[in-house]
């Protein structure tokens, strides 16, 4: 930051998530410090992902949607005033009136007010049960109103486009009946034709929504319990709710206020730059109408952020047009559009692929010559858009039916030009992203990273795969020098050869004597598909240090002891025995934050009479060192809390017995809430559970560490043995794909086709391979026995816990502690450090 510089002011009024990345943009680009930067936000939370608002519900967590950055921590430049929105603008002056009163001077004002939801005048729209479908707010009211109708009522969506569809599947997530209503004659018709339509109203229909097109609303009435919605073929709903979703119009009031060019239709007019009939005035986003013309997606909204960052910064740069593709999933199903997708180009043909028995739609509109790609649509399968939308306006390398032909020719990344955009929400073009790889990025996230590709929808994930494979960049499957297989195809090895010893996997499939990467990795593999003792005969050798101690080792050379807790239980007598332990073997005692007792500074030869008591007491092994399943947290649910919904506590202990022992690529933890209220936390763990009227909500992925992770929903209301089935196969799936140490997030997000194919795995059974995952995972729980008890009854184990081979019964003289201040702590007596071993809670 140069001091020396004489710094202007912008104010943006408005902090959505165009309105962020204006900030962001020119924040970056602004090393000179020459703008202060002032952000008017109606809202009482910072700028969030309004596109994923529908991920909201169920989890109703508003952090997991806040944007990186949308706070400006650190940044001295950026005053961001949350519940301050801007009342009037003083044009001459160059001055704004917030709502608390305060005047703000600008150099530059930035109008980044987006859009609001359009009501039709139906009489009675004006309904305390009537609601749009907009904000977090809007969600919470929509959230209240379910709740109070109960499960099973209807709820009316007025509106069958993008958004009334999002806003039916969160009326069904809520446990109601959704009904939709579409004045035009399909669903979706901005998107999709007549064709499109049919099989999205065929799709959505089999998945409990009624729809109704080609009809208006005529009239909303309060009844005795509830809504009476009655349409215009005078078919009558009886409705707990009604949400409207009609459409957006720009919110423009506060510039027409101040005298601005308007259009016609709304929107606040601006040039090519986005500066308004006031040289001194922007407009970005779903307010501005550029050269006339709005655009309500989020893509050319972040193009026009950007360009103004470039004008306040002396540069030159014009809206370039937008690209108004759009890929998503609705309640499940796939639909896409881009280009010309309705064929309005004179002389346009199209091509139509529409399998009925598939439930699939495929149309592409080409040049009246068939060698030119202007659109088209995808509904039931959308695989092909992220191969086919850069190719608009270029040649076709096939012939159109080809291209859309489950048995025709298959698009290579080789086919698109440099100049091809790839990430239309970024404006990222293939060349950029060929010469980040060129560059030594050799996966995706280091694409992402450096080029943004991939970073907002994600639609454009797997073409970021083929451009690295197109690139020649080698993507290393082996698991180590000694096995060309991934840990994957190892599992799967083990588990059809029957091979049980680590010598002789290496000897028929690898080379060499293995490493401190492969034997660990194959002794969990062994252990995730038996119930052998993981000391038994070879195996004992390929642990880690806490695995073949079964104790956590820690930097004194000591180790802690945590028994197993299931659900956070204990009885008055298995802590009295705990106390007794510590007291008798001078162990350091903490709670954990997964609700278990720790217990610090036990000798290795002192680890089997610890265990001893504790086993006695009616304790086992808690598998705080292991990578397998560490705690199931808890709250006291129904049982005690008077806002409990279900009984979580007991559920928590059900989870734990059931998967105690469960030896996987990384350490696995649990945690059941009994309300939303979420006390146990379960959207941190890598799968959590919370009740709601209905049943549990499940959701997986979670996890802490240096990049935390919020889990994401997998399923909704379920009862408890679909809720055990449905886990069982996670776990299962998961311990068979994941790569060596790799946590439940990264796995998911590395996934083709991320969450939806994890839902059809899981949920839908898509592979066939359900009952043989929970037969593997039945297998388990019959063979399971606690490790600390079989050391007990072992004398050759036994023999391993001493601290010196040659002289067993002689303690480690280097163990020390300092006991003179409120806490024991270990002395290191000037010994290097052991290296700390991750603890277990």
């Amino acid at each position: 930051m140069n001091p020396t510089v004489a710094r202007k002011t912008a104010v943006v009024v408005g902090h959505g998530m165009v309105g962020h990345r204006f900030v962001e943009a020119l924040r970056s680009r602004d090393t000179d410090g020459q703008w202060q930067v002032i952000i008017l936000s109606e809202e009482q939370l910072p700028a969030y992902d309004r596109v994923g608002l529908s991920s909201y519900v169920g989890a109703w967590d508003a952090s997991a949607l806040a944007l990186p950055g949308n706070e400006y921590t650190g940044d001295e430049l950026v005053e961001l005033r949350l519940g301050q929105s801007a009342e009037s603008i003083d044009r001459a002056a160059r001055k704004v009136t917030t709502s608390s009163g305060d005047i703000l001077a600008y150099d530059a004002l930035v109008l980044a007010t987006g859009s609001y939801p359009f009501v039709p005048p139906v009489p009675g729209h004006d309904d305390p049960a009537c609601f749009v479908y907009r904000t977090l707010d809007d969600l919470d009211g929509i959230r209240a109103a379910a709740e109070a109708a109960g499960p099973g009522a209807v709820g009316v969506v007025v509106g069958g486009g993008l958004l009334g569809l999002e806003a039916a599947n969160a009326l069904r997530l809520l446990g109601l009946t959704p009904h939709v209503v579409e004045y035009n004659t399909r669903l979706m018709p901005a998107q999709v034709d007549e064709g499109g339509g049919a099989i999205l109203e065929r799709l959505v229909t089999d998945l409990g929504l009624h729809v109704h097109t080609g009809v208006g609303t005529s009239s909303i009435e309060a009844a005795d319990k509830g809504l009476k919605v009655t349409l215009s073929d005078e078919t009558v709903i009886d409705a707990g709710l009604v949400v409207f979703s009609a459409g957006v119009r720009p919110r423009d009031q506060i510039a027409r206020d101040a005298g601005l060019e308007v259009g016609p239709r709304g929107g606040i007019i601006t040039d090519l730059g986005l500066q308004t009939s006031d040289p001194n005035i922007w407009a970005i986003g779903e307010c501005a109408a550029v050269e006339g013309v709005c655009y309500g997606l989020v893509a050319p909204g972040y193009s026009t952020a950007e360009i103004v960052a470039d004008r306040l910064l002396g540069g030159a740069g014009e809206f370039p047009g937008a690209d108004m593709s759009t890929k998503l999933k609705l309640l499940g199903v796939d639909v896409a559009s881009f280009g010309d997708a309705h064929g309005v180009t004179e002389g346009a043909l199209s091509v139509v692929l529409h399998d009925a028995a598939k439930g699939t739609y495929a149309k592409l509109v080409v040049s009246d010559d068939a060698k030119t790609l202007l659109g088209g649509i995808l509904v039931g399968d959308a695989t092909a858009y992220s191969a086919l939308r850069p190719l608009v306006g270029r040649p076709l390398p096939a012939e159109p039916a080809a291209l859309i032909s489950p048995a025709g020719a298959e698009l290579g990344a080789d086919a698109l030009p440099d100049d091809a955009q790839i990430c239309s929400c970024n404006n990222v073009s293939k060349g950029a992203i060929c010469g980040a790889i060129a560059d030594g990025a050799c996966d995706v996230p280091a694409i992402k990273s450096c080029t943004t590709a991939g970073t907002s929808c994600g639609g454009c994930v797997p073409m970021l795969k083929k451009l690295l494979e197109q690139s020649g960049v080698e993507m290393s499957k082996a698991l180590c020098e000694h096995f060309e297989q991934s840990r994957a195809e190892l599992f799967q090895i083990v588990q059809v050869t029957g091979i049980r010893t680590f010598s002789g996997l290496l000897a028929k499939y690898g080379k060499g004597a293995g490493c401190d990467i492969c034997k660990p990795t194959v002794a969990s593999i062994l252990a995730s598909t038996s119930s052998d003792h993981i000391l038994d005969g070879e195996q004992a050798g390929l642990q880690d240090t806490n695995d073949h101690f079964l104790a956590n080792l820690q930097k004194n050379g000591t180790y802690s002891v945590v028994p197993r807790m299931p659900g956070g239980e204990v009885t008055a007598e298995q802590l009295i025995t705990i106390g007794e332990v510590a007291k008798e073997f001078g162990l350091y005692v903490k709670v954990t934050g997964g609700q278990r007792i720790d217990l610090f500074g036990a000798r290795v030869e002192q680890l089997p009479l610890i265990w001893k008591r504790l086993v006695d007491a009616g304790m086992e092994s808690g598998h705080a060192y292991g990578k397998s399943l560490r705690t199931v947290k808890s709250c006291v649910g129904s049982t005690w809390c008077r806002y409990g919904q279900q009984d979580s506590v007991g559920m928590a202990v059900l989870l734990e017995k059931r998967y105690r022992g469960l030896r996987s690529p990384h350490k696995l933890k649990l945690a059941v809430s009994g309300c939303a209220r979420e006390c146990a936390e379960a959207r941190g763990k890598d799968v959590g559970v919370i009740a709601t009227e209905n049943g549990w909500n499940l959701y997986v992925g979670g996890n802490g560490g240096l990049t935390p992770k919020h889990a994401v929903l997998l399923a909704g209301e379920l009862d408890d043995e679909t809720l055990i089935k449905y886990i069982d196969r996670y776990l299962m799936f998961y311990i068979r794909t994941a790569d060596r140490l790799q946590r439940t997030a990264p796995w998911q997000e590395a996934l083709e086709g991320g969450m939806d194919y994890l839902k059809q795995v899981i949920c839908e059974d898509s592979l066939g391979i359900a009952e043989d995952l929970e037969a593997a995972m039945a297998q388990h729980v019959a063979g399971y026995r606690d490790e600390w008890a079989a050391v007990l009854e072992d004398e050759e184990k036994l023999s391993r816990f001493v601290s010196f081979v040659n002289a067993p019964e002689e303690a480690d003289p280097t163990i020390s502690f300092d006991e003179t201040g409120e806490r024991k702590v270990p002395v290191l007596l000037g010994l290097p450090e052991v290296p700390v071993a991750t603890q277990g809670k």
